[in-house]
């Protein structure tokens, strides 16, 4: 799939045709990341981007300890990729997405949604618990740089914890 940010300065493909999941977040902090009212995340292995220095990187703690990579376009601002540490998948934000299908997306927290969630979609009130989820989650990674003017995002050992809104099973793959 071509993916990239606002300006077009950022564009890759994603490394499979279609993501593993797709998530749509309605908690604050995916809210006040994409200044909407929610946000989307595609989760996909762990894979290269170009452009290295078109890239910048917010890196934040989550409530459950872990650090939140977030990468965005120096020119124009969009957020283009989440990692954590110790993972090994990334997500990518929907909305850079060319062509994205949101009709299977699984909407989460939606007891803080701003908006109609719409009738006959997977929605879970927080995080869901559920074995198909846990294994999506737990292989969010981290960023490296292979030396080669990109940016690796990814590679990790997969572990993860369980933990209540902004941390947890979700890191890395929302806000």
């Amino acid at each position: 799939m071509n993916a990239s940010c606002q300006c077009g300065a950022i564009k890759f493909k994603t490394p499979l045709p279609k993501p593993l999941a797709v998530y749509i977040c309605h908690c604050d902090e995916c809210r006040l990341q994409s200044g909407s009212a929610y946000g989307c995340s595609a989760i996909f292995p762990a894979f290269k981007l170009p452009g290295k220095d078109n890239l910048s990187c917010y890196s934040r703690p989550t409530a459950s300890g872990h650090m939140l990579n977030c990468y965005f376009c120096k020119s124009c601002g969009t957020r283009v990729i989440h990692s954590t540490p110790g993972k090994s998948v990334v997500s990518v934000k929907g909305g850079c997405i060319e062509g994205l299908d949101f009709s299977s997306a699984m909407h989460i927290w939606c007891k803080r949604a701003m908006v109609p969630i719409p009738e006959g979609v997977e929605r879970h009130d927080e995080e869901p618990d559920n074995e198909n989820y846990a294994h999506d989650i737990e292989q969010s990674d981290m960023a490296q740089s292979d030396g080669g003017g990109s940016t690796r995002v990814g590679s990790g050992n997969g572990k993860s914890s369980s933990g209540s809104e902004g941390g947890g099973l979700f890191d890395g793959m929302r806000g």
